[in-house]
């Protein structure tokens, strides 16, 4: 008996590390075939190219870039391989002529088939064992021939007159309609779909009717307000997706341009929002700063490049973007340093001159109620163009009401400098130079001088400073600064 149980339980033990040696087997299978499925592999037949390279490319905001390439055979068969898995977004295939033949997605799948005959695209592209580029290339489709009626109907409307124009104006509203509704559709039954997202980001917010407004009526203010609002619905700044789209900076270029009041303060507060919400994820993070940073460096409109010092001070200086270049970094330090001292508002530095005779007259001697800083060279052929027409305006209107000019000799040497101001007769001016001593007790001292505190590196510039000497407007041209200058007096 105690034999028979003893084999009895050798048997069942032996089965019990069978079984357990089937499941370890099945796992260690399993887990090669996850293995083996990392990385991407895009198996490519174009026709009719045989024998030559092709390319996979990608976006980057508004940027193009290359990802990989493959070489296809006799039989037009090439594959885009990689260990490591691409980003997700949406990438392009390109020819041999570096042309973009069609678009495709990319998010977790990555290992699937295309075919297309280039003479036949899009109609010839098939993908295979990838639902969500078929789902793709079927709204393409649909998109693409909604847009052709489109274009008909408005060719129509040139010649169409009265009614005829009444309803071909409504057939182009229904096909737009049925592009949203399409849309809608995959969005409703594919909501993971990175086609989706796309879809969902896509949007534009779609104002309440006038009758939903406050008090019943239409209402700029609340209209603009709910745009403004809802216009990031559906956007995650974290989704590193999206910043390999074509759409998301034109997106933030309307935002910033359109819906944000453009002084500094307005759009540092907007920036840091996108900026905080983007830190979840280290490719959106770095994305999002280099887009800000390049906007805001040498910006648009006067006074923006506070936007950038805040970026500096915040996130720059601190240590937290290492992505950005050694030699980046050094002209990013180098330019923050001379903006921080020529801020609009923050007040002027003081300029330690010497007039045409070499007595003292520094920038605070000045008294007046607005005073214009004009740093110039007499060799300069801008300068010699505008400075003329400054002092014109000077003299016509400026004077008149108060105004000063300091004119600040950067270059030039000293004798062609007193020979254009005699030549041109620019009167009641406040000139003045730096002395060759001055400039090397400074730079002695390691201190800054004037061209880094006034960010002068071309000429002509001009400054406009209040009476306490608070900088009002820098960097316009001279018709510009009147037009500040009248404002500035008038508002007075």
């Amino acid at each position: 008996m105690k034999n028979t149980l003893d084999i009895d339980n050798l048997v069942v033990r032996r089965t019990m590390i069978m079984k357990k040696l089937v499941t370890l087997t099945l796992l260690f299978c399993l887990f090669a075939g996850l293995k083996a499925q990392t990385g991407y592999s895009i198996a490519l037949t174009l026709k009719p190219f045989k024998n030559s390279k092709v390319y996979l490319g990608y976006y980057y905001g508004t940027k193009k870039a290359l990802a990989d390439s493959a070489m296809l055979d006799q039989n037009s068969k090439g594959v885009f391989k990689g260990k490591k898995a691409l980003p997700g977004g949406i990438y392009f295939v390109v020819s041999p002529r570096m042309e973009i033949l069609f678009e495709l997605l990319l998010d977790k799948q990555q290992q699937f088939q295309i075919s297309a005959d280039t003479a036949k695209i899009p109609a010839s592209i098939v993908f295979t064992n990838s639902p969500e580029n078929s789902l793709f290339l079927k709204y393409s489709k649909f998109a693409g021939d909604a847009g052709l009626k489109s274009v008909q109907i408005g060719q129509q409307l040139v010649l169409a007159k009265g009614a005829d124009s009444v309803k071909l104006l409504e057939e182009r509203k229904k096909i737009a309609e049925s592009v949203d509704k399409f849309r809608d559709s995959i969005i409703k039954k594919n909501p993971q779909a990175l086609l989706a997202t796309l879809f969902k980001a896509m949007r534009d917010p779609v104002i309440p009717p006038a009758d939903k407004h406050p008090g019943g009526k239409y209402d700029s203010v609340y209209a603009y307000n709910y745009y403004k609002s809802h216009f990031w619905d559906g956007i995650s700044f974290y989704d590193e997706r999206l910043i390999r789209t074509p759409f998301l900076e034109n997106k933030l270029n309307r935002y910033f341009k359109e819906l944000v009041v453009p002084a500094p303060d307005s759009l540092i507060k907007e920036v840091d929002r996108v900026v905080v919400y983007s830190r979840a994820n280290d490719e959106t993070f770095k994305y999002y700063m280099v887009y800000f940073v390049q906007k805001y460096i040498n910006p648009e409109y006067m006074g923006q490049d506070a936007v950038f010092v805040h970026l500096f001070e915040k996130y720059i200086n601190t240590g937290q973007t290492n992505f950005f270049t050694k030699q980046y970094m050094d002209f990013m330090t180098k330019r923050a340093y001379s903006l921080m001292a020529n801020l609009i508002g923050q007040p002027a530095a003081n300029l330690e001159m010497v007039d045409t005779t070499d007595r003292p007259f520094p920038l605070y001697a000045v008294q007046a109620p607005l005073t214009v800083v004009c740093f110039w060279d007499p060799t300069c052929s801008h300068c010699k163009e505008t400075v003329p027409r400054v002092d014109s305006m000077y003299k016509a209107k400026w004077k008149a009401l108060g105004v000063a000019i300091y004119g600040v000799m950067t270059d030039g040497g000293k004798d062609n400098w007193k020979e254009f101001i005699q030549k041109h007769d620019l009167s009641g001016w406040y000139h003045v130079y730096q002395t060759p001593a001055k400039a090397a007790e400074i730079e002695a001292a390691n201190k800054p001088g004037y061209k880094q505190l006034y960010d002068v590196y071309q000429t002509p510039i001009l400054y406009l400073l209040d009476k306490d000497k608070r900088i009002v407007a820098k960097k316009l041209s001279y018709d510009q600064l009147d037009e500040v200058i009248t404002l500035k007096l008038k508002s007075k």
